[in-house]
């Protein structure tokens, strides 16, 4: 922990006050996805653990509010079928079940939590669903208390007219649950607090050290708050129990904030920081060791001059709370604890307090213990002992005071911290919300094992591959003019055909697009990765389908279809969009599909002719037009051919790299004249040529070939070639003369 800087005290001839740490708790999380809203993080406790843990709450609740004997009287004939059957949800009448099962339910939540983030290697995903669990508890208390009383409200209401004296007495057991809401509640908030500090004594914290080794995370120690199931961290039993019982009114003089401002008097007095802020002394009050640094425990040690110091910054601390008009409150606050086990069922903590220091609410209180037939002889006892506490006895509550109230103030910003974190997590319940969180992969799941998703469904990578018709606007026209039905010629010659071959290649359809359709291929952990190359030979095969259609089309005096196909690979899964119950993908990948199935109908139109062996060609625009200013800086002008063409990536040219071995071709000496043969004014006289075989789901094999080419330089004006730039595409060659030219091959085959 970082430490204050050391001021002297005032007084010269004074020893300095030693090193005080620092400490600011804090939750942080790393490589985590947000969830649907992108600001929460999507949670999925299981069913079978939220059901069981909502049984298993109940059955506190009941157990605290001594209402289990209301469920357990018999009610008569005429309406016990009307309240069991139509109104008595399940939960209200918990199976006996007993902490060792509650035990056994948490470990193995959190269990699932450290397996879920050892499978991802990631320790923040245990802290996130540890967040879970105890936010999910919290809520589920409150649920199950309004359950339960609306239950007990009903069960009471059946027994009127009968047995009017048991009737009577469960009005009363049921009005004293409802009282009692806030203890009920909170007694049941620690056990379950004790049990999860008792798992993670025993069983988690080694569990997490043999999964995910050490770690220098501190957030742990913050769900071993006492304070964890509170709202506020205001509650007397928990403070007198393990701080201090502090005031509640605007009239106490031992208000939180009081004596906290007390102790940073004290620390200025004793010489730390005239120059440091708040800040710094907020995080000097949350490490309760400073204050036994400062001050000791009050038992008079005085063996060595360390003691001696201590004990007079003692004194000066009991000084500054005498004149504040603290310490009378603080010796009877310690002193109310012992009580509350007799009285407190009747009497209010805070009443009680001032009962030992007030002779009027004294009288008050003295009254209130005999009505309740209870014995007043402890509570005049500790009045003694208030009132008779001297000297070093004033002290040593003095001491204890800095002690616990540090340890509140290290807590209670802790408390703040994890409320924080309960702020970023959506438990999610809605099953649209769970759905669509789940297809973008922003879904945390702890699920059972045998709920729990096979690995074969976890989506890790997909392929967009998109068929674009050119001038499809143009041709619509056309064949309207001559009075043909454009709808059915590109659904017969077009459509229909290509989804015929999506389910050979596994692919999905995306979306229609007037002239356009996109498909994806998904890949799945678990699954052969070869996505970019069955989407290569996929696009080939679409290509050579549609040559054979043209060639029907022409003879029947029909107009053939040209178009442009260009395939995109992205490193992770898709996210979706819910329309409905429609899905809609979203993809970087389509849109950098859609952009390599393009084409610029002034470079069409200039290489309509010339094209020569390939299909697709790519220039950046180097010249300006007439009039503009060339030193401008604007972006440069990407001009993309793509007639008949498959254009692929660049990631998804590394992607097939990994999939499928790519031996060069064409490079040969014997084959060079082969090679140049293809080589136009418009070719890289540089490209390269791949050759590789994708082996397919029937058990045959394709061959593909990959011309990898450097993109030209042109100037606008003429479109001439300038200089070859070193960015390169990559096209998926369909022209079948190309795959004729392979060595070995005789003629040019239909396929390749």
């Amino acid at each position: 922990m970082p430490k204050l800087p050391i001021f002297r005290l005032r007084n010269s001839e004074a020893s300095p006050p030693p090193d005080l740490r620092r400490y600011q708790p804090a939750l942080t999380f790393g490589d985590l996805q947000l969830g649907v809203d992108n600001l929460r993080y999507d949670i999925l406790l299981g069913g079978h653990f939220t059901g069981e843990l909502s049984l298993h709450l109940a059955r506190y609740l009941c157990h605290f509010g001594e209402v289990e004997s209301l469920f357990e009287v018999e009610v008569p004939t005429a309406t016990q079928t009307k309240f069991i059957r139509n109104r008595e949800p399940e939960t209200t009448k918990p199976r006996k079940r007993g902490p060792t099962d509650l035990k056994t339910l948490l470990i193995s939540i959190h269990q699932t939590i450290l397996t879920r983030a050892k499978a991802e290697q990631n320790p923040s995903i245990d802290l996130l669903g540890r967040l879970a669990v105890l936010k999910f508890l919290r809520a589920e208390l409150q649920s199950q208390f309004s359950k339960i009383l609306e239950q007990c409200r009903l069960k009471s209401k059946s027994l009127e007219g009968f047995r009017q004296s048991k009737m009577l007495q469960m009005q009363e057991l049921v009005s004293s649950f409802q009282v009692h809401k806030k203890i009920i509640v909170r007694r049941a908030a620690q056990e379950l607090f004790l049990l999860l500090r008792e798992i993670e004594k025993e069983t988690l914290a080694r569990t997490r050290r043999s999964l995910l080794g050490e770690t220098k995370n501190d957030c742990y120690r913050l769900f071993q708050n006492p304070l964890i199931f509170t709202d506020d961290g205001r509650d007397d039993y928990l403070c007198a129990e393990h701080y201090y019982m502090f005031g509640n009114f605007d009239r106490d003089p031992d208000r939180f904030p009081v004596l906290r401002q007390l102790a940073l008097d004290f620390l200025r007095e004793l010489g730390y920081g005239d120059a440091l802020d708040d800040k710094h002394f907020d995080q000097a009050l949350n490490v309760p060791e400073n204050a036994l640094a400062l001050v000791g425990t009050g038992n008079g040690e005085d063996a060595t001059a360390e003691d001696r110091h201590r004990k007079n910054r003692l004194n000066l601390w009991t000084t500054m709370l005498q004149r504040a008009g603290v310490l009378p409150h603080v010796i009877a606050s310690y002193e109310a604890v012992p009580l509350l086990g007799d009285y407190a069922r009747r009497v209010n903590p805070q009443q009680l307090k001032y009962a030992l220091i007030d002779r009027e609410e004294a009288a008050r209180v003295e009254k209130i213990i005999n009505e309740a037939r209870l014995h007043p002889d402890r509570l005049f006892a500790a009045i003694a002992r208030v009132s008779s506490c001297r000297g070093t006895e004033r002290e040593r509550f003095a001491a204890r005071l800095l002690h616990d109230l540090f340890c509140y103030h290290r807590d209670l910003r802790g408390l703040e911290a994890v409320s924080a974190g309960f702020d970023n997590i959506n438990l999610v319940s809605d099953d649209k919300v769970r759905a669509l969180s789940s297809l973008n992969g922003m879904l945390y799941e702890f699920l059972p094992a045998e709920d729990q998703k096979p690995v074969s469904d976890r989506v890790l990578h997909h392929v967009v591959l998109k068929a674009d018709i050119r001038d499809s606007s143009r041709l619509t026209r056309s064949l309207m003019e001559r009075g043909l039905n454009a709808a059915s010629y590109f659904s017969l010659n077009f459509y229909d055909p290509i989804n015929k071959l999506l389910a050979k290649y596994n692919a999905t359809k995306v979306f229609l697009e007037g002239d356009a359709i996109i498909v994806a291929l998904i890949e799945r952990e678990g699954e052969p990765t070869l996505g970019v190359a069955h989407a290569c030979v996929l696009a080939w095969e679409i290509i050579n389908l549609l040559r054979g259609y043209n060639e029907l089309l022409t003879q029947s005096g029909l107009p053939p279809m040209e178009v442009g196909l260009g395939i995109a690979y992205q490193d992770s899964a898709p996210l979706y969009l819910m329309d409905g119950e429609h899905r809609i993908m979203i993809s970087d990948a389509i849109n950098e599909s859609d952009r390599l199935s393009s084409c610029s109908k002034r470079i069409r139109k200039k290489l309509a002719a010339d094209a020569g062996a390939f299909q697709v060609y790519r220039f950046d625009a180097g010249g300006h037009q007439d009039g503009s200013n060339p030193e401008a800086g604007g972006e440069d002008l990407r001009l993309s051919y793509n007639v008949g063409g498959i254009c692929l990536s660049q990631p998804a040219f590394g992607k097939l790299q990994e999939e499928i071995a790519l031996a060069p071709c064409f490079v040969d000496r014997a084959s060079d004249s082969t090679r140049q043969s293809f080589i136009n004014s418009w070719t890289d006289p540089q490209s390269e040529f791949f050759l590789g075989t994708v082996p397919l789901t029937s058990g045959m094999f394709r061959k593909i070939v990959i011309r990898k080419s450097r993109i030209a330089e042109v100037e606008v004006r003429d479109l001439s070639i300038l200089q070859w730039t070193d960015c390169f595409y990559y096209e998926v060659c369909a022209n079948p003369a190309v795959y004729a030219a392979l060595p070995g091959e005789k003629t040019a085959a239909s396929k390749p």
